[in-house]
């Protein structure tokens, strides 16, 4: 687990890709943590070292076989739960596998607001009807679905959606995906997002 402590009112949840708690999760705790947020970065994969990209197929069945999105929640939940009394605000932004996590976190009442990086098993929970102001960042295509399609699905109160250039995982300066336009765009808004909200 990451936990860097400003002594802020408000904290970051930040939910991890399926890779686990790896260099970029680190890089971009450390920076969320320069604008003086409190953030915590839980591992749910509950393993000390984090997959390799290399390993995505292994990662991705480990992910979906022994941690899954509902298990996920419960997690960020109960965390949600313990943290909660200590501030005003509780955010939580998360990439892959994390957004999809943190879109099914948008229900609770004690979510202030989450952010979604690329997450597209968003469209198996496509029912869900956010409680918070939610702002999520595809990217122009993905291999398995249609993300047009996907927009149009989500086009509901709370939600804000940007289609960025590049691919999953554009934020990822260790990734072959990265874009760094996209990146800094996002990080910028995301950021915005925390202050406005």
């Amino acid at each position: 687990m990451i936990n860097k402590q400003k002594n802020s009112d408000t904290a970051i949840i930040v939910i991890h890709e399926i890779y686990g708690i790896n260099q970029h999760m680190k890089d971009i705790c450390q920076l969320l943590s320069a604008y003086d947020f409190d953030v915590i970065c839980p591992n749910l994969l509950e393993q000390k070292a984090p997959f390799d990209y290399s390993q995505e197929e292994i990662a991705y069945r480990n992910f979906m076989g022994n941690i899954g999105f509902i298990n996920a929640l419960h997690k960020i939940r109960d965390l949600i739960s313990d943290i909660k009394n200590e501030y005003q605000k509780v955010f939580v932004v998360g990439f892959s596998v994390g957004a999809t996590v943190a879109w099914l976190c948008s229900e609770e009442k004690r979510v202030d607001g989450i952010v979604g990086y690329y997450g597209s098993r968003i469209r198996d929970y496509v029912e869900i009807s956010p409680q918070c102001p939610a702002l999520l960042f595809f990217p122009q295509e993905e291999k398995s679905f249609n993300i047009d399609q996907l927009i149009s699905t989500l086009d509901k109160k709370n939600v804000k959606i940007n289609k960025c250039r590049g691919q999953h995982g554009f934020t990822d300066p260790y990734s072959s995906k990265h874009n760094r336009e996209s990146a800094d765009k996002t990080f910028n808004e995301m950021v915005n997002f925390f202050l406005k909200h």
